[in-house]
């Protein structure tokens, strides 16, 4: 075990709510069409926001919980694959605008698997007994990376943020076991963010496409079959069973791919709680923001054995198995 535990657990999500019904006026779709497939009613979306705004107020919520002052810090990660720009990172930005003044900072892109390797290696410095305390978050803006009049596309995400306060312990709580992998073969099934290349050497001018295409059945599928066995590896290094765990915390996605978790693991779907109907696919935020849902409203308790599981664009998995 590694000794660390969460101190304290944030979100922040826009104001705006944009509901199925109003995605009508854009485009041919219907709640109707949208939640059966998905589970998702709402989704939050920035009007004057960025990714930084939004990882900057989950960062001040934490300090205020916690009690810590942001000089505490050693390290502030931060997870997206929409970020302000691609320099300064949004790590940076959130470090300068808390003021964060002995804490280094950078960026980590491992989208719908964001959260859990962001944790990994926020966990991994810890261990490693250079830093105490650290800060990591998981923050996108998906509505700039979606086509709104790609209703298989853009009915889908979200925008938010949520983030962790970690803190090196001699308690019996901490990461049990994880682990990570990628299928890189299989990454064009999501594909978003392609820059063209301009310079004054390049031969075929590569194609500028800023929004998000996905093979839905392909995620779908890919989600379904290689998920458990990714899960199952960390219980086994963990020395657990399925039964063992009280809650599963997945990445957000899509509600079919949930439930599709929960009956092969012969768990209960209370066990896998959900909140994409109010807030979409977010990516790197979604399991953030969940768990922090499930902390202030007294849902985990000390002593649950909880896991954590992402999935998505890379294509990539993770998953890690958390005393606390």
């Amino acid at each position: 075990m590694e000794k660390m535990k969460i101190v304290a657990t944030a979100r922040q999500v826009p104001e705006r709510v944009v509901t199925n019904d109003e995605l009508t006026d854009l485009m041919d779709t219907s709640d109707e069409w949208i939640y059966p497939r998905t589970g998702i009613h709402n989704r939050h979306v920035v009007t004057d926001e960025n990714t930084s705004d939004l990882a900057t107020s989950v960062a001040e919520k934490l300090l205020a919980e916690s009690g810590w002052s942001a000089n505490d810090l050693d390290f502030i990660i931060v997870s997206t694959m929409s970020p302000d720009a691609l320099s300064p990172h949004t790590a940076a930005i959130v470090q300068g605008n808390i003021e964060a003044t002995n804490a280094f900072a950078f960026d980590v892109n491992a989208a719908c698997s964001g959260f859990v390797y962001g944790l990994s290696v926020a966990s991994a410095f810890l261990s490693s007994g250079r830093y105490q305390k650290g800060m990591f978050i998981g923050a996108e803006v998906l509505s700039k990376l979606v086509d709104w009049q790609d209703r298989t596309v853009s009915v889908l995400f979200g925008d938010g943020a949520g983030g962790v306060l970690l803190e090196k312990t001699e308690e019996q709580k901490g990461l049990l076991a994880e682990e990570l992998q990628a299928y890189g073969d299989s990454g064009e099934a999501i594909l978003t963010g392609r820059f063209a290349n301009k310079n004054a050497f390049v031969g075929e001018i590569s194609p500028l496409d800023p929004y998000f295409h996905q093979d839905g059945r392909g995620v779908y599928s890919f989600a379904t079959r290689e998920v458990p066995k990714v899960l199952n590896k960390a219980l086994e290094k963990a020395g657990l069973t399925a039964d063992d765990v009280d809650l599963y915390l997945a990445h957000q996605a899509n509600h079919r791919i949930i439930e599709s978790m929960a009956k092969n693991f012969g768990q209960p779907m209370e066990k896998f709680p959900t909140n994409m109907v109010e807030y979409g696919n977010t990516s790197a935020a979604s399991t953030a923001i969940l768990l922090d849902e499930l902390q202030k409203t007294g849902k985990i308790k000390p002593g649950m054995t909880v896991a954590f599981v992402g999935f998505g664009g890379g294509l990539a998995i993770g998953a890690q198995i958390w005393q606390f």
